[in-house]
């Protein structure tokens, strides 16, 4: 095909590389930790040192061990992977009073046969004065998730552009984008098919998964007037199109959860202390075969009716909160005139504030 221009992302048309990012956007996603080491353990090395006596320090192991997300446990099942989080800022003599993922960390080589120690001295003054703790822990994000009930994370790869809900005491990994914000509004627009659209053609594609960045896309995506990422839910809790949005990703996260985990093949465990969320295990091998199938992946690419639809009704009420409803239900909101007006969008914010 001949094309009058290549735009510098080596695309055609639209020129999308002329975003900007959006102030009301700014502080709105962050990055997971990065733990540059083995600190995390299998859930039943973590569920040992759980049942473990208080340490020296009178301090009883589940203080420094949280469950753990990365991309696969959003697209697959959840392995079952717990972090050793030893708090910021302790010394090392105070760190080894958490005896057992202390010395964990301390003596655990990584897949090359180093050693966290090791691993830090490589990277001289990068890497921070306390090579007990991870390489980047990130505080702002944790006080930021601390501060809601639940938080939206994404995969920065992936076949289908995902987004669920997490909660502390869960922590994510560097390869999930983490969105503190806990309303079912945010959540509708994040998954709305305008975003998927913004999504693929402002990130990046690692072969077949495209890549989602919180720097060029979510910072450069306008969400609907009154909804953007810098206005406390409360402030649009009464809007009806923001209810209508929050409705629609409501139901679409339930089904979702449903086919997950139906209720017939599962049972909830409570975890061995107190503190931690329950653990949805299998009720028999039967069940163990059919839940491996259930994953979120799968699920898209098999797009059921139910999900479509689900899906439609949300996109709706986020077209009805752009002022685009009644285009949206014409069919005239080609994936071109999205991006179209989305751009529009960025560009005329961007004017505004210079």
């Amino acid at each position: 095909m001949i094309v009058e221009a290549i735009n510098p992302d080596l695309s055609s048309g639209l020129d999308l590389t002329q975003t900007s990012a959006q102030p009301e956007n700014r502080d709105g996603a962050y990055l997971g930790i990065q733990k540059s080491g083995p600190f995390d353990v299998p859930g039943a090395t973590a569920r040992a040192w759980l049942r473990e006596p208080l340490n020296p320090n009178q301090q009883p192991n589940s203080a420094v061990l949280k469950p753990y997300w990365n991309g696969d446990d959003v697209t697959s099942r959840p392995r079952d992977v717990w972090l050793i989080d030893l708090p910021l800022g302790l010394s090392e003599a105070e760190a080894s009073l958490f005896a057992k993922p202390f010395e964990y960390v301390q003596t655990t080589p990584d897949d090359e046969g180093k050693l966290v120690k090791d691993l830090r001295e490589e990277l001289g003054e990068r890497a921070g004065p306390r090579w007990w703790e991870q390489h980047w822990p990130r505080p702002e994000m944790r006080a930021r998730v601390a501060a809601v009930r639940r938080y939206i994370v994404t995969p920065e790869t992936a076949q289908h552009r995902l987004f669920v809900w997490l909660s502390l005491p869960t922590l994510p990994d560097k390869n999930l984008i983490v969105i503190p914000r806990d309303d079912d509004t945010t959540f509708g627009i994040l998954h709305s098919h305008f975003h998927e659209v913004w999504a693929l053609r402002k990130g990046s594609d690692l072969q077949d998964r495209p890549r989602y960045t919180h720097t060029s896309v979510f910072a450069t995506f306008p969400f609907p007037e009154g909804m953007t990422p810098n206005i406390p839910a409360t402030r649009y809790a009464a809007d009806p199109r923001a209810q209508a949005i929050a409705k629609g990703a409501a139901r679409l996260n339930e089904l979702r959860e449903n086919w997950l985990n139906p209720a017939d093949l599962i049972v909830r465990k409570s975890e061995v202390v107190p503190g931690y969320p329950d653990r949805i295990l299998p009720k028999d091998e039967e069940a163990a075969k059919e839940l491996k199938k259930r994953t979120l992946t799968s699920l898209y690419n098999a797009r059921p009716q139910w999900l479509a639809n689900a899906h439609a009704a949300l996109d709706e009420a986020v077209a009805v909160a752009y002022g685009w409803g009644d285009d949206w239900r014409a069919g005239l909101l080609t994936d071109d005139e999205i991006l179209a007006r989305l751009f529009r969008l960025n560009q005329e914010r961007s004017e505004r504030l210079r």
